[in-house]
């Protein structure tokens, strides 16, 4: 694994053979579901050998507030968290969650963002490795601590104003279901819509039947359908950061770059004299 490597992803076979060779890899599980249950028993249950816990409540964001539902954590705070999980800068990390790689994707941008420079996301997550018939444990693993350093800006982000200007001088992808997109139904938030001028664009449709990612060109268009193509600038916000990430994968997948709203629709519905679309 390196930097420059030509994909994000990797297959469970390649992760296979870093461990059997002991080339060092740091593997997250980051498995999780909004509204639960934790993804610490689903860990305790059956993991990778080797992998180590990470919650994407406590790890990868601060704590909810008007900046979101999983607003990005402090520099020192995610600094503390990949240290303890035993992330050092020096060695490569690996990300998975059950299988269409949400949660994991959150943990790729995450670590990217911080200045992470080699990581890579189990393409298909746990399902992919067990399909696959490679090993499982349930031993709880305790890593030596990382030497990681968080040096924030390795990933271009989003503010509720900057996300306002790119849908209209740009493209602004809303990564979550199109009922959502619509106003139809919100589960979660208080307000249902989206941003005005926002392209709906459903993560589901970023991943085959089982959660392996589609091929780069079947992204490239998908995505150049929704116009997204070279030279116009690109965001993608969800409800709270955490799908927006998996659409942000999806279009490096496809070499298309793109910015993150982070704070997303829990963050632009905060402030009530924003406006809100539907249809």
């Amino acid at each position: 694994m390196s930097p420059s490597s030509a994909s994000p992803l990797i297959r469970p076979e390649e992760l296979a053979a870093l461990e059997s060779g002991r080339d060092g890899v740091t593997i997250l599980d980051v498995r999780w579901r909004l509204g639960g249950p934790p993804g610490i028993q689903s860990y305790r249950e059956g993991h990778i050998p080797g992998a180590v816990f990470c919650d994407l409540d406590t790890d990868l964001a601060a704590p909810p507030g008007p900046e979101g539902r999983h607003p990005l954590p402090s520099a020192a705070a995610f600094q503390s968290a990949m240290r303890r999980l035993g992330v050092s800068d020096a060695r490569p990390v690996v990300v998975y969650d059950d299988a269409d790689s949400t949660a994991a994707a959150r943990a790729w941008w995450t670590l990217r963002y911080f200045g992470h420079g080699d990581v890579r996301v189990l393409d298909g997550g746990m399902r992919a490795w067990t399909e696959a018939g490679l090993p499982v444990t349930g031993d709880t693993e305790a890593g030596k601590p990382g030497d990681f350093t968080a040096r924030p800006g390795g990933m271009p982000v989003l503010d509720a104003g900057r996300a306002a200007e790119l849908a209209v001088r740009g493209v602004l992808l809303d990564a979550r279901a199109a009922e959502r997109y619509r106003g139809e139904v919100e589960p979660v938030d208080p307000v249902a819509g989206h941003i005005p001028g926002a392209v709906s664009a459903p993560t589901a449709q970023n991943v085959e039947p089982g959660g392996r990612f589609h091929g780069r060109e079947f992204l490239r268009e998908r995505f150049n359908v929704l116009g997204v193509v070279e030279g116009v600038p690109v965001g993608a916000y969800c409800g709270s950061g955490v799908t927006a990430a998996h659409e942000v994968l999806a279009l490096e997948i496809a070499g298309l770059p793109a910015a993150l709203y982070a704070g997303s629709w829990s963050n632009w519905v905060a402030d009530p004299d924003r406006p809100v679309a539907t249809g």
